[in-house]
């Protein structure tokens, strides 16, 4: 039985759906578990239109008892947050942190340069613009300072940055090679996110290139969905999980109280 940590709640202006139908979904879809890790707020306020605002965190807080209420013995909850990597953020990543027993917290880029949310559909334009090379170069960069910070449980859609399907030519692995040597490093895990079968890349995060350099490099590893609405929720998991095996992986990452621990695929069927 698979976990699915990386879905949202209608907080963050983008998702829909109650608490009840999400969990619904995971018990219908033969979840072992359930996470919730919304947009985490960002300051200054109000930073962009799509997470929850500070004030907002009592709200989350509600939503995730609520889904444990409803999912009772069926089913554990965790809860996390899906936390920004910018500059300068550490200090604000250890207040939040702080502000609940959170169980996990992942690492994502949404934003590079002059506060350029890269993966927003309404800046589809500004890609036409940009030399593509040299922001993947960026990218990349960051997401190895992210891998190094230590703040994170695991780190969300690795190359997100290919969303809308532009991508440098030649070998990638240039971008690859310095980020997995640092994830390893820092034995930080990392997620196959399903949501990118939706998206104009036609592809899970992170490529299948990716994903055996990372099983080459004994990166831990979790499956994720990235749901904005309960019928989203473990979508694609059989694609995801085949990949994760065919890249070389045996065994899936769990979390609890800000500990991983690890379960043979295997067992998780």
């Amino acid at each position: 039985m698979l976990a699915d940590y990386h879905t949202h709640t209608p907080l963050c202006h983008h998702a829909q759906g109650e608490p009840e139908a999400y969990i619904d979904q995971a018990i219908a879809s033969g979840l072992a578990e359930y996470g919730i890790s919304d947009h985490a707020p960002q300051s200054p306020e109000p930073f962009d239109d799509w997470r929850m605002l500070e004030a907002d965190l009592p709200e989350y807080f509600a939503w995730i008892e609520r889904a444990r209420s409803h999912a009772g013995p069926n089913l554990p909850i965790r809860a996390g947050l899906e936390c920004d990597w910018l500059p300068d953020c550490q200090s604000w990543i250890n207040h939040l942190s702080a502000a609940y027993d959170w169980d996990y917290l992942i690492g994502s880029i949404h934003y590079l340069g002059d506060k350029w949310d890269f993966d927003n559909p309404k800046w589809l334009g500004r890609w036409a613009e940009t030399d593509v090379d040299e922001i993947w170069t960026v990218y990349w960069k960051e997401y190895t300072a992210m891998a190094q910070s230590g703040l994170f449980d695991f780190l969300g859609h690795p190359d997100l940055i290919k969303k809308f399907a532009y991508t440098p030519k030649g070998d990638l692995r240039r971008f690859y090679d310095p980020v997995i040597e640092a994830i390893a490093e820092s034995k930080v895990a990392i997620e196959l996110n399903t949501a990118g079968f939706h998206k104009p890349c036609a592809e899970q995060y992170p490529s299948a290139e990716f994903l055996k350099l990372a099983a080459e490099a004994q990166i831990p590893i979790t499956l994720s969905s990235d749901a904005h609405a309960p019928g989203e929720v473990a979508r694609d998991f059989d694609k995801g999980l085949q990949l994760i095996k065919e890249a070389g992986f045996t065994k899936l990452s769990r979390f609890e109280k800000r500990t991983r621990s690890e379960i043979p695929i295997k067992q998780s069927l």
